[in-house]
């Protein structure tokens, strides 16, 4: 069957059109890169295949790419054709494509959250095409009411003669709205226009907007044509959803261990549906078992991106019937976890791990002979069967450092794979991964019967020494840390540890690690969060001898020659522009009266005036190392550090080339005070070029590379937190992406504002008062009385003097502004809700706050202060939420 695809596409010389997705089934195989197709005038771009009809597969998916003359690849929407052929077409079958945007609106209301939740609507039967049919119209259109179709209407017969009273009715396909209709005559140009008719009230409602569709290529008589129209021209942005945001850790109930389970999204999804909140958002939720300490308490350091944390299982499901004396034996010690007020993390990690090891014992061998385990396994097999002997030899060998054990260091797979069958203990993790499997997959279930959506939260980084870096090291850049510049949360920067990725290396195989991270997360997600998408342009690198994030600097990036200092008049040396600059009246301004101290024990001088570190102290983890052993005191070792950060330049040296990069925040050093007020100014205009306009371009095209594949590889909804130093390359990508991005209201990404309003957020994106990074609204009103006078006399429109503390009708005040924002999802942590009502909030707000970036090592440990089953008894308060929901149109 001759098929010929059109697509309306307006070029310019150089660039290029390829059709995507049917390599294979045309015989036209091109390395992935599609079939280059061929210019036909200003408007069309064509491209006619010969396909077997017996090997088409049924609905045919294809998609476009555009190519510009310097080689960037730019996808169109890849699931956006799901094209029914007919089987038997009149002559060739001709297609007329319309490009459809990755960043349309429209689009989002295709993906997991709309299709299997929101809108969930029961599978539709195929297009069905008559043999007189010569003629198909197909076109999306998301957020119909109830009842409602899409109908046709045009400027011939065949559509009605465009009377409204009788149009063309569509069928529903899948996604698409189809008609297929026998046109005898067509003038010289067909017009039409979509419009939405009421099935149960029998009236037309209304038609699309804009102008008529034209459609004017001549037909000759042995063709079959099919018109893909993309959208139904309506607006795509009337849809809002509240949710709300809480780690499943601090989840309260009766029938958890000191902590929350999977379990507990249950009735927390009750609660949802009863307010009229659409969405709930988690923390990670992987394994971060390392030291089986409070330190495990960190979410974003997972030792495996696929598997799931133990502490999130619920005793009494997994032993079933099966052990009523273990359940009996902990009710005492149940009782007392589930009293206290913040996660006793490692009491809860030893009580479930005894019992848990306990019940696999028991019924361990059973369950792993079943046949809805071997199901698990063979699906999940390419990440379980590693991981689990990564968790024996952790155990075995007491540390997660494989580094340090005595055998298995360097990953073996056929060794893994011989040691995972010949030893059962390796079974006991397998047996935890599958109770969290079906824990968390009958908890989403749940969730989706209530109508609720399950958001996810997927980390930019993975442990150092964990099972993913484990198995595969040349996908991590392990000379090195991730981390973030300094900012007004986290003035020394912050150090996650984490090694950075090698994506040159992940691109090689087309991202398959991160496909299949994101294959995982959709059998219980239906949206996500990446944190920190920033690392996907670039990510702050700080070398292993740095401690504080203030030592990094960006990586990719376009690094700075030593002409170009010479380019801004700079009179640039190395040793002055990269090493501490440290004489007396430096050591005087940090140290004070100490000053002679330090010199003695820390420095040495050629000259007397000018000083260096001894070797034994010339990094900031030399220092840390020293401080621990010594138990030295913490001020001195903050001015050490001040010192060794007091440089202009950063040298790297890689592949035997230097390049340097200007110091974050370079003009607030010592060292910068001290240069003449004239190279100041040209230091200054170096570096503000450098952060703010020389990798621009650079850093998009390094997007470009990762995140189109990435996003085309789910049909999650994907949420980017892209908060601090936001290169204004990110929102660009992320609209032209369709990525939803995240407002928060303290922290404005527009220049010369203290505060984002949320009236003014774009369509796809979340809004929030907080995050888990920040304090909650309460506790951030006491904060700093000047800028809460500010917000309440500007944000607020209030007179007066603004109250101490952050009364209840204040805080429902700012939650309200953010429910009436036009942004497309408004998230609240589940403390700024409860902190709408007096009688329901927690006394003390500094108890709510779950993580603080500027501290490394940040015990994470907030609880619900009141039980899920209380909370569902309050309805009061349920009727207020549900109140502000319903009217703010949410």
């Amino acid at each position: 069957m001759k098929v010929q695809f059109n697509i309306k596409f307006h070029t310019k010389y150089g660039e290029s059109l390829w059709l995507c997705g049917l390599d294979n089934i045309s015989g036209n195989n091109q390395g992935g890169r599609g079939i280059l197709m061929k210019y036909l005038n200003y408007d069309y771009w064509a491209l006619e295949l010969d396909l077997d009809q017996q090997v088409l597969p049924q609905p045919l998916s294809y998609f476009y790419i555009f190519e510009t003359n310097e080689g960037e690849r730019i996808p169109e929407y890849k699931a956006a054709r799901q094209l029914q052929l007919p089987r038997d077409p009149k002559g060739s079958l001709v297609i007329y494509d319309t490009w459809v945007d990755m960043g349309a609106i429209e689009n989002v209301f295709y993906t997991a959250p709309f299709q299997e939740v929101l809108q969930h609507t029961p599978p539709s039967p195929p297009a069905t095409f008559t043999p007189e049919a010569n003629y198909t119209f197909v076109v999306r259109a998301p957020l119909l009411e109830a009842q409602e179709v899409v109908c046709l209407l045009g400027n011939i017969p065949e559509l009605s003669g465009w009377n409204t009273a009788a149009p063309v009715l569509l069928q529903q396909t899948g996604s698409d709205w189809v008609a297929s209709l026998p046109v005898s005559s067509v003038p010289f140009s067909l017009e039409y226009k979509y419009g939405i008719y009421n099935k149960k009230q029998e009236r037309f409602v209304a038609y699309e907007e804009k102008e008529n569709r034209v459609f004017g290529p001549p037909v000759h008589e042995n063709e079959t044509v099919i018109l893909h129209d993309g959208f139904i021209r309506r607006p795509g942005n009337t849809w809002r959803g509240a949710g709300m945001a809480i780690p499943v850790f601090s989840l309260r109930s009766g029938n958890g261990l000191g902590i929350g389970e999977f379990n507990d999204l249950e009735p927390l999804a009750d609660w949802a549906q009863q307010t009229g909140l659409k969405l709930i958002q988690i923390l990670p939720v992987n394994d971060t078992t390392a030291t089986f300490t409070w330190r495990d308490s960190y979410p974003y350091a997972a030792i495996s991106a696929f598997a799931l944390n133990p502490v999130y299982l619920n005793i009494e499901t997994v032993a079933g019937d099966s052990a009523p004396e273990l359940i009996e034996e902990m009710q005492a010690e149940k009782e007392r976890l589930n009293a206290v007020p913040r996660v006793d993390y490692e009491a809860v990690v030893k009580l479930k791990f005894r019992l848990l090891r306990q019940l696999f014992d028991r019924r361990g061998k059973e369950q792993l002979a079943s046949k809805t385990y071997k199901a698990f396994f063979k699906t999940n097999q390419h990440w379980l069967q590693p991981y689990a002997v990564f968790c024996y030899l952790r155990d075995q060998y007491k540390t997660v450092d494989y580094l340090k054990w005595r055998t298995h260091s360097v990953y073996d797979a056929a060794e893994v794979s011989k040691l995972f069958k010949n030893n059962p203990v390796v079974g006991f993790y397998c047996f935890l991964q599958y109770h969290l499997h079906l824990q968390l997959e009958a908890a989403v279930a749940y969730a989706h019967k209530k109508g609720i959506v399950i958001k996810g939260d997927i980390p930019i980084g993975v442990y150092r020494y964990g099972c993913d870096t484990w198995m595969a090291p040349e996908l991590y850049n392990m000379e090195l840390q991730a981390g973030a510049p300094p900012d007004d949360f986290a003035v020394h920067g912050q150090n996650w540890g984490f090694p950075t990725y090698n994506w040159p290396r992940m691109q090689e195989n087309q991202f398959s690690w991160w496909k299949s991270r994101f294959e995982q997360m959709s059998h219980y997600f239906d949206a996500f969060r990446i944190d920190h998408i920033l690392g996907f342009f670039r990510i702050w690198s700080i070398p292993l001898d740095g401690v504080q994030g203030i030592m990094g600097y960006f990586d990719p990036s376009i690094p700075l020659e030593a002409e170009d200092f010479h380019r801004y008049d700079i009179p640039f040396h190395e040793d002055r522009f990269c090493t501490p600059f440290i004489n007396d009246v430096v050591l005087n301004q940090v140290f004070g009266e100490k000053a002679g101290g330090v010199k003695e024990q820390f420095l040495q001088s050629e000259n007397g005036f000018d000083y260096s570190f001894l070797p034994q102290f010339d990094s900031q983890r030399k220092l840390e190392n020293w401080f621990a052993l010594k138990n030295g005191p913490d001020d001195l070792k903050q001015g050490l550090f001040q010192l060794l950060a007091n440089v202009l330049v950063l040298k790297q040296s890689r592949e035997g080339h230097t390049a340097y990069h200007p110091r974050f925040g370079l003009d607030k050093t010592l060292s910068f005070q001290s240069l003449p007020h004239d190279q100041q100014d040209k230091l200054n205009a170096l570096a503000n070029d450098y952060f703010f306009n020389r990798q621009d371009t650079f850093w998009k095209k390094e997007s470009l590379k990762k995140l189109p594949d990435l996003k085309a590889a789910t049909n999650m909804l994907v949420c980017g937190e892209d908060l601090g130093l936001v290169p204004s390359c990110v929102p660009e990508v992320m609209k032209e992406l369709g990525i939803l991005s995240l407002e928060i209201q303290r922290m404005p990404k527009q220049s010369g504002i203290r505060f984002f309003n949320p009236a003014t957020a774009p369509y796809l994106s979340v809004v929030s008062p907080s995050t888990h990074d920040m304090s909650t609204i309460r506790g951030w009103w006491e904060e700093n009385r000047e800028l809460t006078q500010i917000f309440y006399n500007e944000m607020l429109h209030l007179q007066g003097e603004a109250p101490v503390y952050c009364e209840d009708w204040i805080n429902r005040e700012i939650v309200q502004q953010h429910f009436n924002s036009p942004a497309m999802w408004s998230i609240c942590q589940l403390q700024d809700l409860l902190g709408m009502d007096d009688h329901i909030r927690r006394k003390n707000p500094g108890e709510e706050r779950i993580n603080i970036p500027a501290d490394p090592h940040h015990y994470w440990q907030y609880r619900m202060h009141i039980p899920l089953k209380d909370l569902i008894a309050n309805k009061p308060f349920t009727n207020l939420l549900k109140t502000m929901i319903a009217n703010s149109g949410r």
